[in-house]
C-alpha cells in the first residue's frame, strides 16, 4: 500500500491524504473543508478504482472557483498514478 499526502489549491481544504492499493483507493482524509460532505466522500470512494473516482470528480465546480475539494482529489489522485 502506498501512502500520499496532497496539498490542494483554491480550496477549503488544506490537505488531502490517501492510500492507493491494488489501484484502489482506502483511507481517505482532507483536513480542512465542508467536513459533511467530505467525510460523505471518503465513504464513498472506499476501495473504489482510483483512476475511476479521479474521472468521475475532475472538473467538479465549488462555486465559481475553477475547482473543488473533490476536484482536487481527482488532481491528487491522477498525480499519485503517475
Amino acid at each position: 500500500m502506498q501512502h500520499f499526502s496532497y496539498t490542494p489549491t483554491g480550496v477549503c481544504s488544506q490537505n488531502i491524504s490517501f492510500d492507493i492499493k491494488d489501484g484502489k483507493i482506502f483511507n481517505l482524509k482532507f483536513i480542512g473543508g465542508c467536513m459533511g460532505n467530505l467525510c460523505a466522500i471518503s465513504k464513498l470512494v472506499e476501495g473504489k478504482d482510483a483512476k475511476e473516482i479521479a474521472l468521475i470528480l475532475k472538473g467538479n465546480d465549488c462555486r465559481g472557483k475553477g475547482t473543488s475539494c473533490a476536484d482536487q482529489l481527482a488532481q491528487a489522485i491522477l498525480e499519485a498514478l503517475k
